[in-house]
């Protein structure tokens, strides 16, 4: 028996007790039959033909879960070109029949996934709210008077009414976010480049990217490995270098005074105050930043230049066809030729110019985390003023490909009533993506509100996301290479990033080393010395920074291994007992920051 929301554990436990792909496609036709929102898809997959794919899986990979997607059920927003089903992007007119898939999407069957179907958006991915479409509108999957959230609207209501076990959207302002939001999902948008779009009809083509709605992040990350990877037909393609994040004690940026905008909606507000509470119950360390580099950068997406780029993608077909886009879409699109080439450049330069004030704020944090959208309508609110209402969507969403940032959105629980969901992202650095997982899943896991529209479901623990072994070496430190100590260079010249403040095990003295420039002390290992630990420091360093920086340790200091207070051991800093002698010993203070701070009074 299949979970009302299916999951990557869930089918996969079924299918090693005896379930098959094909008897898995029968009950996904099932659900799809029985579905009460007809505007979820635009295509189905032709139940025959998904049939096929199964009886094919199993003939080239007979042995049950032997590829990582092995008869799992996926939708595929239709701006995506999937081989043997029309590609529309929402217009009619526009609908072509793609030879090739996409290259994610054969990346995806090659690894044994099923494409169920395509699915409805916003036209040519040009909004946030889901109503663009002549396909119909989907609706929220806990009150259908309430917007799915778009661009990606069909894909999410997909995966939110379990009728897959994963759905692709796209973002380029907030499309693979925002419905993630609206229907208590998992919403994972990769760095820009991460994902090749080769194949996708492109909304703003140096900033869309392919994103992944799921029940859990631990699935999300699955599928986003899978689909990755350079691809030398896109031209905006990246070879990534992965950016490490601190294992703990994560220092997560959060809105402050007047850049919190909720409009008006005290409940979302209300839960993003909460999200903030259990970052904190986790071990984050909470800093309030200024978020106005980051919106002043938003709203250059579509009151900027960058809208001609959506001119760009569509401009032939527009030339002869213009009735035939939706009312909005088209004065969004049409809008662009009011902008020129001047435009284009004074708007980069704005936008490197803000990027710059942004990096002010990230030397306080290392990710930030923001309410996924501040608010939420209903159909009849939205349509009443559908381009302001979807500029609310955005405030928090569309400087993040601008950027070049990578993101997961994570859901932050119900209103008082228990009616409407709301969701938070969390925000790194380009290629983070990896590194964000373990927090984003931590707090997903700590909320428990269900997963899609099933508000009791455990989140299982197959699906949890282990800390990212990075390859880095980890080395404890306890005097001038502390943070903003005079020989921290040593540690953040080669990329190393801080893991955690805390303190030794109880049997460690500390001395000061006579006539050493700057100052440094001698820390050693006394059995039976009963202390109350020291203040040292974890950092992570790549391998060829570490054998650096372990060659410039002068004598008498050297590398061994110490514990510390959780009974763990890690290399670091450890002093010859015989430079001690006769130095001052400065234990009591506690640590080497206790004795600059008496030494310069």
């Amino acid at each position: 028996m299949l979970p009302e929301i299916l999951d990557l554990s869930s089918i996969r436990d079924a299918y090693a007790k005896g379930m098959t792909p094909l008897d898995l496609v029968e009950e996904v036709i099932a659900r799809c039959n029985a579905s009460d929102d007809p505007a979820i898809f635009i295509t189905r997959a032709p139940d025959d033909m998904l049939r096929s794919a199964a009886k094919e899986l199993m003939a080239r990979a007979p042995e049950a879960n032997s590829l990582p997607l092995w008869g799992i059920p996926f939708a595929v927003k239709d701006n995506i070109d999937v081989a043997g089903l029309p590609t529309t992007a929402a217009c009619p007119a526009y609908e072509y029949s793609p030879e090739a898939d996409a290259t994610l999407i054969a990346r995806l069957k090659a690894a044994g996934a099923l494409v169920v179907g395509k699915t409805n958006l916003d036209q040519f991915a040009t909004g946030l709210n889901g109503t663009r479409s002549p396909y119909g509108a989907p609706r929220c999957v806990f009150d259908k008077a309430y917007v799915s959230g778009g661009s990606s609207s069909g894909s999410a209501i997909a995966m939110a009414s379990g009728l897959v076990a994963f759905s692709l959207g796209t973002d380029t302002a907030g499309s693979g976010r925002v419905p993630a939001a609206f229907n208590n999902l998992v919403g994972i948008k990769p760095t820009p480049g991460l994902v090749p779009n080769t194949g996708v009809i492109p909304a703003c083509r140096s900033v869309d990217v392919v994103t992944v709605f799921a029940a859990t992040v631990g699935d999300g990350i699955v599928v986003r490995r899978i689909m990755e990877g350079y691809d030398a037909a896109d031209p905006f393609s990246a070879e990534a270098v992965p950016v490490g994040l601190p294992a703990s004690g994560l220092r997560i940026g959060v809105l402050d005074g007047a850049e919190r905008e909720f409009y008006g909606n005290k409940a979302y507000e209300a839960l993003y105050d909460a999200a903030i509470e259990r970052a904190k119950s986790l071990g984050a360390t909470i800093v309030p930043f200024d978020y106005a580099p980051f919106r002043e950068a938003a709203e250059l997406l579509y009151n900027g230049p960058w809208v001609a780029e959506r001119l760009a993608a569509v401009k032939d077909f527009i030339a002869t066809n213009a009735d035939d886009f939706d009312p909005t879409v088209r004065s969004i699109i049409e809008g662009a030729k009011a902008y020129d080439a001047v435009a284009a450049f004074e708007g980069r330069y704005k936008l490197e110019a803000l990027r710059q004030k942004a990096k002010v704020e990230w030397s306080k944090v290392d990710v930030l985390m923001l309410p996924t959208s501040p608010t939420t309508y209903s159909v009849e609110e939205m349509l009443a003023d559908p381009i302001a209402r979807n500029g609310h969507f955005g405030r928090y969403t569309n400087f993040a490909n601008l950027f070049g940032y990578a993101g997961i959105a994570i859901p932050a629980g119900f209103d008082p009533a228990g009616h409407l969901p709301s969701g938070v992202t969390l925000i790194g650095p380009g290629f983070s993506d990896g590194a964000l997982g373990p927090f984003a899943d931590a707090m997903h896991r700590a909320l428990a509100a269900g997963m899609g529209k099933d508000k009791t479901a455990a989140i299982p623990e197959a699906s949890r996301v282990k800390p990212m072994d990075d390859g880095t070496i980890s080395v404890v430190v306890v005097g001038a290479h502390l943070t903003g100590m005079p020989l921290n260079h040593e540690l953040t010249g080669p990329g190393g990033t801080l893991v955690k403040s805390c303190r030794t095990a109880g049997d460690y003295r500390l001395f000061v080393l006579p006539n050493t420039t700057p100052p440094k002390p001698g820390l050693i290992r006394e059995p039976g010395f009963d202390g109350k630990g020291l203040e040292v420091e974890v950092w992570k360093l790549p391998p060829a920074g570490f054998g650096r920086f372990v060659a410039n340790i002068p004598a008498p200091l050297g590398i061994g291994k110490l514990t510390l207070d959780d009974g763990s051991q890690v290399s670091g800093f450890l002093c010859e007992a015989h430079a001690v002698s006769g130095a001052r010993e400065i234990t009591e203070l506690g640590g080497w920051r206790a004795y600059i701070k008496e030494l310069r009074g």
